[in-house]
């Protein structure tokens, strides 16, 4: 793997001792056995649990000084032996400053520790009774006197590497979690890019979707990895059970975790680059200027570098992978696109919806959208006009599917050969026939064009978009021919999820005579259809000249919805499809497409209006804003180019 999928990732782990309540020595060696099962697996922040050198249910014993002592000797014993360790250590103990006992989080590396976080809120209700032997953290960060040193302690405190790389660690305690306005709300707007939440949050029926939610939101408000760890085996049972229930989120999503009793290690890594792009993105994610100058900043020093990446790399990052959750999303978006277009025909007064329809996957979506929307105005499905348009590369096998389709959906079906106009216009214009370059393929579709929207105005109508967002992406698309339309229904729909939409439909209508047409549809090769083809076989295959659109699907998502840099998104596309692509031919296509899109955001810059779909769009009018005269050259140099 190489040094370009490092950048950014660090990975974390999740953890839970096997303790025994009030014997600090014994409960410290076993911290120590997973710190050194984390160095062995390049973690390089442990998470343990919330007073996991006692015990959480110490109860009465925490006012004893013996159990005091003992933690704080345990704590020492786990500090020198994290000197040279490549590992930031995040321990829950309890700890003594000035009269009042605290609940904190140390954090220590190196062999140092870097500070003491206390917990802010105590829960005094139902099991829970820390006021009796806790005190909430103070106001305002001080000293704390370790080992013969000072150490901070506080709630504000920011553990961040030196170097930057963005890694930057906060602390919440359990409850601290649960209350209206977390303190990690604070610590996300001053900077941290990862909180850490030791708890110890015992086990009842459904308090684990619970839990699991309330952290994959948090996350997701503060765009942040958040990781929490929970109390689990060898804690008294006298009222609770506590069931090590451990996971790792970032930005919303749950990537690691340990189900509830079960083996209490969670590990993954953390994209620190992306948390950060998202932050810049998101103008509202902001803080105001005295936040930041009110925590104090705790360097710490760490290669965060790895040997390879554990955490998996979606090849098909639009496409759900859950069965059931793929079919809902196919029915989310066809109600999406049909009701773009519903509102579009109704504020246009539009009396018909025309459509080229060639047989192809882009407009057979079109033509189900056209037909959905036309079914919720409540219109006869005779108001949806698909025409077939015949030229010099159309194959029997497509011009037969889509007369087919069109028959099957009930829809105005017309066949409008443009070989004639086409051979005209070429004489028009002093273009041989058979010079087969760019005008000869491009005049055909601006004549098919042409004749939709002659059509539309002729019976009234507008000329439904049938064009792809992987298009629009690679400008695959003849400027002012099928690039044009009054409304692009597929414009915010990538072509791996365009596939998978055509094959819900199919599979949802099965068994009839529309599923038979529309597996012939997904089996038949993607082309433009502009080449003479060799009998009734289709020689110019999209995918053999512009690339796979799986890659390229790929590729899109990572550039525009993560900015990830050139030399990351090749890294990932190898963790990604290795099993699928040669580096080489990756690395090929990646170049292609950063020409490719570059060079084509001139027809982005005046694309119809279209239903935005999912995260990743290319509107000029809201999500993407690029000049059309861009140079792709630091880009393409990242790539050895």
């Amino acid at each position: 793997m190489s040094d370009a999928i490092d950048e950014g990732y660090v990975r974390v782990a999740a953890a839970t001792p096997r303790i025994r309540v009030a014997d600090c020595m014994h409960n410290a060696e076993r911290v120590l056995e997973l710190m050194e099962k984390a160095v062995r697996e390049e973690v390089r922040l442990l998470c343990l649990p919330e007073l996991c050198l006692t015990g959480y249910t110490c109860g009465d014993l925490f006012l004893q000084d013996t159990l005091i002592r003992g933690a704080e000797k345990a704590l020492a014993f786990l500090v020198e032996k994290s000197a040279g360790l490549p590992l930031l250590v995040i321990v829950g103990t309890p700890f003594a400053q000035g009269g009042k006992l605290f609940n904190t989080a140390a954090v220590f590396s190196g062999g140092k520790l870097l500070g003491l976080v206390p917990k802010t809120h105590l829960p005094n209700y139902n099991e829970f009774y820390e006021l009796r032997h806790f005190s909430p953290a103070p106001r305002e960060t001080r000293a704390a006197r370790f080992d013969g040193r000072d150490v901070p302690l506080g709630t504000r405190l920011l553990f961040q590497r030196e170097g930057g790389s963005g890694f930057r660690v906060a602390v919440e305690i359990c409850e601290d979690l649960w209350v209206p306005v977390p303190p990690s709300s604070f610590h996300a707007m001053a900077g941290a890019s990862i909180i850490v939440n030791p708890s110890a949050s015992d086990e009842v029926v459904g308090k684990a979707a619970y839990r699991r939610s309330l952290v994959a939101g948090q996350s997701a408000r503060l765009v942040c990895g958040y990781v929490y760890v929970d109390a689990g085996r060898g804690e008294s049972s006298t009222d609770m059970v506590f069931a090590g229930h451990n996971f790792i989120c970032e930005n919303g999503e749950v990537l690691s975790e340990s189900p509830p009793f079960g083996d209490a290690w969670a590990t993954t890594e953390i994209d620190l680059h992306a948390l950060e792009y998202d932050r810049r993105r998101v103008n509202t994610f902001s803080s105001p200027s005295s936040l930041a100058s009110s925590y104090t900043v705790v360097p710490f020093s760490l290669d965060t570098r790895l040997s390879a990446l554990s955490r998996p790399v979606d090849p098909h990052p639009f496409v759900p992978k859950d069965a059931r959750e793929k079919n809902a999303r196919c029915e989310l978006i066809l109600d999406m696109q049909a009701a773009g277009l519903e509102k579009r025909l109704e504020h246009t007064h539009a009396r018909t919806a025309v459509l080229g329809i060639s047989g192809g996957l882009d407009s057979c979506l079109a033509l189900l959208v056209a037909v959905r929307a036309t079914k919720k105005l409540g219109r006869p499905l005779s108001d949806v006009i698909a025409v077939t348009m015949p030229c010099f590369g159309t194959t029997a096998r497509t011009k037969s599917n889509a007369r087919r389709l069109c028959e099957t959906m009930g829809v105005d079906c017309r066949e409008i050969d443009v070989t004639a106009s086409v051979r005209t216009h070429l004489r028009d214009i002093g273009q041989p026939e058979e010079t087969r370059d760019i005008v000869y393929e491009n005049a055909q579709a601006r004549v098919r064009m042409l004749t939709l929207m002659d059509l539309a105005n002729q019976t009234g109508g507008i000329v439904v978009g049938t064009g792809d967002l992987s298009e629009l992406a690679l400008g695959w698309a003849t400027y002012n021919g099928d690039h044009m339309s009054m409304y692009g229904v597929n414009a915010g729909v990538p072509k791996t999820l365009v596939r998978h939409i055509v094959g819900y439909v199919a599979a949802a209508a099965k068994p009839s005579p529309l599923t038979e047409v529309l597996e012939d549809i997904l089996a038949t090769p993607v082309s433009p259809e502009l080449l003479p083809p060799s009998g009734d076989r289709i020689l110019q295959q999209t995918e053999d000249l512009v690339g796979p659109y799986e890659l390229h699907d790929f590729f899109l998502y990572h550039v525009v919805r993560w900015g990830r840099s050139p030399a990351k998104v090749y890294a990932l596309s190898r963790v990604a499809f290795e099993k699928t692509y040669d580096p080489d031919v990756i690395l090929k296509w990646l170049k292609v497409f950063y020409r490719r899109f570059f060079a084509q955001q001139f027809k982005r810059s005046c694309i119809p209006d279209a239903p935005k779909i999912g995260s990743v769009s290319l509107s000029p009018r809201s999500d993407w804003r690029m000049p059309s005269d861009a140079s792709c050259e630091a880009w393409l140099k990242e790539l050895g180019q």
